[in-house]
């Protein structure tokens, strides 16, 4: 989809909705007008008290070189990337295990973002890289323009630290390139018009050679219009080399074929709905709805295991590696060369354990605890070579615990290698976990961060952070920026687990669906009403804050329970669900919201936040943030709320960051601003005045 430009709209959509025009994107008139409300919001938002001490507190934060580089293992050498005050967009570079095993790691630059910037002109963020085993030393590497989702794919030489100037070339679209061998690779992205999904995701997918002109690749597949991504991958496990289409339909809707020899495909006969991967004898399918095989029936949320070859030839003999409770619920699963790790939540703590695969299908996985694991916390599990080894790096934190990384052999000792700085005193704070009722009765868990011995005064300034959709879990993890600029002044965080999340598998993220939207705002306002009811705070002192799906949740809590708040941020927002699904990747979602064009508006409307604005309502402050770079969520959904809320009266703010793509900020520098701007205006507006 054109960015620039505007989807079309019927004559009467433009009547019924005067800031129409506030959509094209990057059009001059629409941009005057970011640029007139950025100048406004600027001037208030940088003259709240405490501004520029908190920014640059955040930027330190944020450039602090005491962080814990994340790396990945490739032909022996750790690879990170990272970004800091010296390098604002970032170093692409590598070590050794012993290296990085030791307090001051001896890092080896492959590429400087900024000098590539200067010396190309261009505003380049990274976007990731896959390199060609077993050599490594030949890179796809990919470069989005200001942090949009659309990017382009150079091939890159390690050994000579340059591009290759006739090698692969993907120019900028949204999709990706991924090596088949050293000559050739699969390519999905913008091959010209009719190419692209009505989401704006590549909709065919080609065997690109070597060589040839990119017009020239092979057609591997080719979805519908309707369908939401089309994607080729190789999977180059030594022994067990296959290739593989993805047909997307929608989320948690997709199919999975193998490519054989002579380029045939064959659909693993699945459940679309079901999580497929495939792993050297097995195939895992992780349930997301009931699986009825014969007598027996697994229930959604189940991990179950078969035979690979044998499940092609029509055998469908499981082993069930997983089953969820009511307070379980399966996180992830981590393969090494030998085991297979699952994760598990437990009202939202995560449980671990370690499943030895059986000989045949059918029999069960011996299964034994993780040791060293800790028993509070967020923990997660990475293979530190899947193919050939069985260590494991091993992360763990919570809201008061900085990040921790381990390094050992999953059956053995794990050795602490790198700690994430405390960046305020946690010492005087407690993590507690309550659950709120919600309007049918479910109960809803959430997590406090506040003072140990919290006077229940209600005028504790209280922040109330949630998601509430795709399945996507909020565990506890340490946010030095939470902790500068909101707990370490008597601020009180907290966050709900509401429904349309994955806390509870997908029984918790269905039961939020099209229709029962409303259950996910039930519960955060049940969650407010419990922190009230107990006189943590009052709607006076409560704050609220999301962005993406979160910023849809922002806007339908402020609309339909504006009595419960006294201030919002709202965060690269959905917000006009009749239009949704017009603009940028917003038909993608349809599986999540429904379609307005169809009986679905008659729940829809209900939950669109920008039709249901009324002028004689009283709401809380909003502030709305959004990002011109933004390809995913339309920044035109804050920019017209914004808009309307103004020409009704109503307290609100307004930034566009001009870069950042759907996180909002392109480097350190725009974070930071654009977390100071946030939490200033929170404590603008909750702290008690003195």
């Amino acid at each position: 989809m054109n960015q620039t430009a505007a989807s079309s709209a019927p004559a009467a959509d433009v009547v019924e909705d005067p800031y129409l025009w506030l959509e094209d994107v990057e059009g001059e008139k629409a941009l005057d007008w970011v640029r007139t409300q950025n100048a406004a919001s600027k001037q208030s938002l940088e003259s709240l008290p405490g501004f520029g001490k908190l920014r640059d507190d955040l930027r330190a934060i944020l450039d602090s070189d005491a962080k814990i580089p994340y790396v990945i293992e490739m032909g022996g050498h750790l690879y990170n990337f990272w970004q800091d005050a010296q390098n604002p967009r970032g170093l692409w570079r590598r070590t050794t295990l012993d290296s990085y095993s030791s307090a001051t790691p001896a890092w080896e630059v492959i590429l400087d973002l900024d000098a590539l910037n200067k010396a190309e002109g261009e505003n380049w963020v990274w976007a990731g890289a896959e390199c060609l085993r077993p050599e490594y030393t030949r890179c796809l590497l990919s470069l989005s323009r200001g942090g949009a989702d659309a990017n382009v794919t150079r091939e890159f030489d390690i050994a000579t630290r340059t591009f290759i100037g006739d090698g692969y070339y993907r120019p900028e679209a949204k999709g990706g390139m991924s090596w088949i061998d050293a000559d050739t690779v699969f390519v999905y992205t913008d091959f010209g018009d009719g190419s692209l999904t009505s989401s704006g995701y590549p909709r065919i997918a080609k065997r690109w050679k070597r060589g040839t002109e990119l017009s020239a690749a092979e057609v591997v597949y080719e979805g519908q219009a309707g369908d939401m991504y089309i994607a080729a991958m190789h999977d180059d496990t030594p022994g067990y080399e296959r290739s593989f289409v993805s047909r997307t339909l929608a989320f948690y809707n997709d199919e999975l074929y193998v490519i054989g020899a002579d380029g045939a495909l064959s659909k693993i006969d699945a459940p679309n709905s079901a999580n497929k991967s495939v792993r050297k004898d097995w195939l895992l399918l992780e349930l997301r709805e009931p699986l009825t095989e014969g007598a027996s029936t697994y229930p959604a949320g189940s991990l179950l295991a078969a035979k690979f070859d044998a499940y092609m030839a029509g055998e469908r003999v499981y082993t069930v590696l997983f089953t969820p409770s009511e307070s379980t619920s399966l996180a992830s699963y981590t393969f090494t060369a030998n085991h297979l790790v699952l994760n598990v939540l437990e009202d939202v703590k995560n449980r671990l354990s370690v499943l030895t695969p059986a000989a045949q299908a059918g029999e069960a996985w011996a299964s034994t605890a993780l040791p060293g694991a800790p028993a509070f916390g967020t923990v997660t599990v990475s293979a530190f070579d899947a193919d050939t080894s069985d260590k494991v790096w091993l992360t763990s934190t919570d809201y008061l615990t900085p990040s921790t990384l381990s390094l050992g052999e999953l059956m053995g000792e794990k050795l602490k290698l790198k700690e994430m700085p405390a960046f305020f005193d946690a010492s005087g704070y407690e993590i507690t976990q309550s659950f709120a009722t919600s309007d049918d009765g479910t109960r809803v868990p959430y997590f406090m961060v506040a003072r140990k011995g919290l006077q229940a005064n209600g005028t504790n300034p209280t922040l109330l952070y949630g998601y509430g959709g795709f399945e996507i879990s909020l565990t506890p993890t340490y946010s030095g920026a939470v902790g500068r600029a909101w707990l370490q002044d008597g601020g009180v965080y907290v966050v709900a687990n509401i429904r349309g999340g994955g806390e509870y598998g997908p029984r918790w993220h269905q039961a939020a669906l099209k229709a029962n939207r409303n259950k996910a705002y039930e519960d955060f306002a049940a969650v407010a009403r419990d922190l009230i009811a107990k006189n943590i705070t009052a709607p006076a002192h409560l704050g609220m804050q999301g962005g993406s799906n979160g910023g849809l949740l922002m806007g339908n809590m402020t609309v339909m329970y504006p009595e419960l708040f006294g201030a919002v941020v709202c965060q690269v927002p959905l917000l006009d669900m009749k239009r949704y699904h017009l603009l940028l990747a917003g038909a993608s979602w349809m599986a999540e919201y429904g379609n307005p064009e169809t009986a679905d508006w008659e729940f829809l409307q209900k939950y669109s936040p920008y039709q249901n604005l009324k002028a004689d309502a009283k709401y809380p402050p909003v502030l709305f943030t959004t990002s011109t770079r933004d390809d995913r969520v339309h920044p035109g959904h804050a920019r017209k709320m914004f808009a309307r809320m103004q020409a009704q009266g109503h307290d609100v703010d307004y930034y566009e960051n001009i870069e950042g793509g759907h996180g909002g900020a392109a480097d350190n520098g725009q974070r930071a601003y654009m977390q100071a701007i946030a939490y200033s205006y929170l404590r603008q507006h909750l702290f008690p005045k003195s």
